[in-house]
C-alpha cells in the first residue's frame, strides 16, 4: 500500500500485523455503537488493541484491523475537490494507524502534516 511506504521503516514494521479491509460502508452495528446516523460520515476505523496496551504476557486475542470505507471516502474526495485521492487515503491510513500506535490526535496531525514521523 503506497500510504505505508512513506512511513519510516520502524513504523512499517510495527504496522506489519495490521490487516487492511476495504468495505463499501461500515456495518449498521458499528455505526450504531459509534452514534453515527449517516454512513457517509465514517471513512475509516481501527479495531484492535493499541501497541502501548499490548503485552507479551497478555497478547491481543485478535490481529488489529484498519477498515477503509470506500463509498464515504470517495464521497469526501469528490466533495472536497481540493485534495489528491492518494493523499486522502494516506491521511486516513496514517490516522487509523495512529490509533494502533497509541498516538494522540496531535501526534497524528504532526505526522500527516509532515512535521515529524
Amino acid at each position: 500500500m503506497a500510504a505505508l511506504s512513506g512511513l519510516p521503516v520502524e513504523m512499517q514494521t510495527a504496522a506489519s500485523r495490521v490487516a487492511f479491509r476495504i468495505e463499501e460502508f461500515a456495518d449498521a452495528d458499528i455505526l450504531n455503537d459509534m452514534g453515527i446516523e449517516n454512513p457517509f460520515q465514517l471513512t475509516g476505523l481501527y479495531q484492535g488493541i493499541p501497541l502501548v496496551d499490548d503485552s507479551v504476557t497478555f497478547p491481543a486475542p485478535e490481529s488489529p484491523i484498519v477498515f477503509i470505507y470506500r463509498q464515504p471516502l470517495l464521497a469526501e474526495w469528490c466533495e472536497r475537490g481540493d485534495v489528491d485521492f492518494d493523499e486522502l487515503v494516506a491521511h486516513l491510513v496514517i490516522h487509523e494507524l495512529g490509533h494502533h500506535f497509541g498516538w494522540s490526535d496531535e501526534d497524528m496531525h504532526r505526522v500527516v502534516d509532515g512535521d515529524e514521523a
